[in-house]
């Protein structure tokens, strides 16, 4: 029988090892599944490469897994705004290393890695610093760089519900990034607000199969409401 439901945030990150590449979902705090990097904080991996919209907000999440120093690299599309404190500390120290790259690339790279494509052909960046030392080209007569897909050891990312077969809903905005990084990684660990029963799920409204899912873990939103206020109080 598949079932690809884990009991505790801690099993499901256990095996994170030192130097991994790990995408994290999320736009801002929007579909971040911060449980799961709380996990990882706790589990001790470091030297992580870490792909992700942005460098973190505050000092939680993102942040809080900078802070806490695990992170030799950020590949990201948008790693400064007013409270990316924490990042721009470790970047301005020398403390992390950091590959910008816009956001429609960084989202067909991960795309084209869990699609099976070698590199594609794009004019975003061309003539500027991002573009140095990529083969350019002319179609058309229009200029274009070739970027590489972007593969990830691991990704921990947000649905709103998931079965044991690991299919995938998402709600609202959360889907962002979510779909993408759980094809682009070998294993996929997903932390949903509800473990429905296999066959609930409309296969019409199903956004991630559960074939790019291997790892599923339940994180009920009452109980994420009261680990904030917790934090709060």
């Amino acid at each position: 029988m598949i079932n690809k439901i884990f009991d505790s945030l801690q099993a499901a990150v256990a095996d994170i090892h030192d130097g991994a590449t790990v995408m994290i979902g999320g736009f801002g705090a929007a579909g971040m599944p911060a449980e799961l990097i709380d996990a990882l904080i706790e589990q001790g991996a470091r030297e992580l490469t870490i792909v992700n919209n942005n460098a973190g907000n505050g000092e939680v999440g993102l942040a809080s897994l900078l802070k806490s120093r695990r992170v030799r690299k950020i590949v990201c599309s948008f790693p400064r705004q007013t409270d990316s404190y924490v990042f721009d500390a470790l970047y301005r120290s020398g403390e992390i290393e950091l590959e910008l790259v816009p956001q429609g690339n960084l989202a067909e790279r991960i795309r084209a890695a869990g699609a099976g494509i070698g590199g594609f052909f794009t004019p975003t960046a061309y003539g500027t610093r991002l573009a140095e030392g990529k083969e350019t080209r002319v179609i058309d007569g229009r200029h274009y760089v070739l970027e590489s897909p972007l593969h990830a050891d691991f990704a921990l990312i947000k649905a709103y519900q998931g079965d044991r077969w690991g299919n995938l809903v998402y709600r609202k905005t959360a889907r962002n990034f979510g779909p993408i990084m759980a094809s682009a990684a070998k294993v996929a660990i997903a932390q949903v607000s509800e473990v429905v029963p296999l066959g609930s799920l409309d296969p019409e409204v199903i956004v991630t199969p559960g074939i790019f899912v291997q790892r599923v873990i339940e994180v009920p939103q009452a109980t994420r409401q009261a680990q904030q206020s917790g934090h709060a109080a």
